[in-house]
């Protein structure tokens, strides 16, 4: 049985951890949404039969006009806030197309492992940010290296 937010139903929410040339991309809340001002990774809510890979794929493109291959699920957190429930499903991204631009945020940044911590994000993330910052294998900036392999839909 899944938690239960005051609305009844969970938010399900893919996000990715978009990596490039040994830097994170991050994306900051608007102004007028829930837990504004707060950085996050770039992701947002899967439609009803969407997988979480095509809705990573979808919101990605449609918040910074990018393209990825969605890698493996790194880490999968429910977490309920006062206001509602949500789970998130965070993939491992590689930067395929586009430079990013800020369409459906306020800002984004491509920041470090050292740099991560200059940043406030929701409670949420915290056991993934605590994951990021010990795994420095996650942060090589080795052109040489092999991106890691692609899944198929996992039926999700």
């Amino acid at each position: 049985m899944q938690p239960s937010s005051r609305s009844g139903a969970v938010v399900e929410v893919s996000a990715g951890l978009v990596f490039r040339d040994g830097r994170l991309l991050i994306t900051q809340r608007r102004s007028d949404s829930h837990l504004a001002g707060l950085w996050e990774f770039p992701g947002g809510k899967r439609h009803p039969h969407e997988s979480f890979e095509d809705c990573l794929r979808r919101e990605l493109m449609e918040e910074l006009g990018i393209e990825v291959a969605v890698g493996p699920p790194f880490e999968s957190v429910v977490h309920a806030y006062p206001e509602k429930t949500v789970r998130l499903e965070f993939f491992l991204c590689r930067w395929t197309r586009h430079e990013p631009q800020p369409i459906g945020c306020a800002a984004l940044a491509w920041v470090t492992r050292a740099e991560l911590a200059q940043y406030a994000f929701p409670a949420a993330d915290a056991r993934l940010l605590d994951r990021l910052r010990q795994d420095e294998k996650l942060w090589a900036d080795d052109p040489g290296a092999q991106p890691p392999p692609l899944t198929r839909d996992a039926g999700r």
